[in-house]
Parts: structure tokens; sequence; C-alpha cells
């Protein structure tokens, strides 16, 4: 079985724990062709990636459409975003803030890479450049993604690690029908958790399994969260709770 979000090590105690009892909604059958290492490489932040491609899809956002940005991509949403969507056959752009980064995000399918800097200021509206956006950073970048969005495309947001303010205008949406979709993996109801797992197993590349997943001890963990908080982890790091 599977179970992440409704408040688990969160609201309620027992995120990293052996044995738990919770509510049987809240847990979702493993797919056939997962295994309980593979899912944690997925985690959360997997779950909430293909969340968002599933509302770029559900707005009718289609790969010969044009580019697709990911903001904050070196991040566990955005990269997964990355190699999903280059996965399905989109054109991919990577935003990040860290250089060290760009090979990695290459090799999961961005097809170039931008400097979170370019995202610091913008106007009500610029250049049409993206078809969709997942974006992961919120504040001032996601500003400047809707103020270049196509006429008619979407933007799944779902995180806020730049802030959690939005300073835009309402031009992209009465002047180029830009549609803003937020993504909240935490209370998805069942079906479309469902829904969303059975997609993973299909759409991830089996090379996104390969990546650098360390493995530690639950006396680890404290110090790794607050690496993790502070930006200094790339890949994966599943937590040995046995």
């Amino acid at each position: 079985m599977l179970l992440t979000g409704w408040g688990v090590g969160e609201n309620h105690w027992g995120g990293l724990a052996e044995q738990a009892r919770v509510k049987g909604d809240w847990l979702v059958a493993m797919p056939q062709g997962l295994d309980a290492r593979k899912a944690m490489i997925i985690g959360t932040a997997g779950f909430t990636a293909m969340l968002c491609v599933m509302a770029l899809e559900d707005a009718g956002v289609r790969p010969q459409d044009g580019e697709i940005v990911v903001t904050g991509a070196s991040g566990g949403v955005g990269s997964t975003a990355v190699a999903l969507l280059h996965k399905l056959g989109y054109q991919v752009v990577a935003v990040s803030g860290r250089e060290s980064t760009h090979e990695y995000l290459k090799s999961l399918g961005a097809s170039r890479i931008l400097p979170r800097d370019e995202f610091a200021e913008s106007r009500p509206l610029e250049k049409q450049v993206w078809a969709g956006a997942i974006d992961t950073v919120g504040d001032k970048v996601l500003a400047k993604v809707l103020a270049q969005m196509n006429y008619g495309g979407c933007v799944a947001a779902c995180g806020l690690a730049g802030g959690f303010t939005l300073p835009t205008t309402v031009m992209p949406f009465i002047l180029r029908n830009v549609r803003l979709q937020g993504v909240d993996s935490v209370m998805t109801p069942p079906e479309r958790r469902a829904q969303a797992w059975q997609r993973l197993v299909a759409d991830l590349p089996e090379s996104f399994y390969t990546q650098a997943a360390k493995e530690i001890s639950l006396s680890e963990a404290p110090n790794f969260a607050e690496a993790i908080i502070n930006n200094q982890i790339q890949g994966r790091t599943l937590v040995k709770v046995n």
C-alpha cells in the first residue's frame, strides 16, 4: 500500500513510522510495476508532479502546442515533471538557480535551461512564449510565467518555494485567456490518486529510478531534513524505517 499526504507527518504523527493506523481511504494499492523503493523514489514530490501534468492535459495543453516551462526544476517536483513531460513528448524548458544541476536536468529531458534570475521581474504582459507551465516557486517567478503565457495556455501551480505572494495583474487572464490551476497533493481524492499512480508507472522512464538515491537510517533523518530545507540535497533520500 501507498500513503502520501492527508497530513501524515504534518498534522498526524507517523510519517516515518514502520507501522501506522490510518483511515483506509487514505491508502492507495501499490500499482503493478512498482515496489516500495521505486514508489518512494517517486515520493510525494513525484506524485505532485504527475498531478500537475494531468492538470495541463485536462486544460487541453498538447505536445504540439509549444514549449512547457518548469520552474524550480532541480527540486523533487520539478525534476520529476521534467522527466514526465519529456517522456510524453513535450518540449521542456527548465528554470533553475543552480548551475550544478544543469547536466542532471538535461539527462531528465530538458531541451534547454534558463537561469532563475531571468524571472526576477516582469511586466503585466510580455511576449508569448509558453504553451504551458508547472510552477513550484510562486511569487515573482510565477508572475513572470503568467505574463509570458501563450493565448489559452495553462499554468499548474503547486509550490511557494520563492514566496506566497503573487505580484501579477488580471491581464494574462482576461486578454490571453490564461488559466492558473492550483494543484494540491495533500487532500487529493482517492480516485484521482489512483489514476496518478497508475500514470506514474506508465509515464516515468525506467532511467528515472537510476538517479542518485541515498539510503539513510531513521536517526539520520533530522540532519538530512535540515540539509533539504537548505537546498543542499540533489536526488532522493530514502529513510530505512525498519
